[in-house]
């Protein structure tokens, strides 16, 4: 018997006037509310201290400070950082990275189809950077158009310096036709 006062309730019985309590995002099965000191972060990471410090003053991660004022991270703080160094090698500015960031959500840790949102759109950068690869191997042994002139091949392939009148950089690497 219930103590009195209590409601008696029939267990098989609902109320639309009960009230549903769930933890928030942060503390649901499965995501870990752990904090991490910048050392466990950037030797799990592989990314100097110094670096994290400085994404953090970028905006690009957050973390809680201790009574001493010491960093603390989320440990969901390592996919953050994962995305921002794979970003910077499909060749992201840290502008680019910062607003792709921004359209993370806010008020819970980011889960799969977040993430899917975000990348999707990264197939034309990647094909690009692929090409760009592919020319780079390609061509180490020949004439990039860098204006160097310093290959027998170079005099040949971009005779006074031809390539350059496309704009600065190895312009044979970046994708404009030989010759031109």
């Amino acid at each position: 018997m219930p103590p009195r006062g209590s409601p008696v309730r029939d267990p098989e019985a609902t109320s639309s006037s009960e009230l549903e309590v769930q933890a928030p995002s942060c503390c649901r099965v499965g995501v870990s509310t752990e904090l991490l000191t910048i050392g466990e972060v950037a030797r799990r990471s592989g990314v100097a201290a110094s670096a994290l410090r400085f994404y953090e003053e970028r905006g690009l991660i957050t973390s809680d400070r201790a009574g001493s004022g010491r960093r603390r991270y989320p440990r969901a703080t390592l996919r953050r950082i994962a995305f921002i160094v794979f970003a910077q090698r499909v060749g992201l500015s840290l502008e680019e990275i910062a607003a792709e960031l921004a359209r993370l959500p806010g008020d819970r840790v980011p889960g799969r189809r977040d993430w899917d949102r975000l990348s999707r759109g990264w197939a034309r950068r990647i094909d690009e950077r692929i090409a760009e690869l592919e020319r780079l191997r390609g061509s180490l042994t020949e004439c990039i158009g860098c204006g160097c002139l310093s290959m027998q091949r170079c005099r040949l392939a971009n005779p006074g310096d031809r390539a350059g009148r496309g704009g600065p950089g190895p312009r044979y690497w970046m994708g404009d036709p030989r010759g031109a």
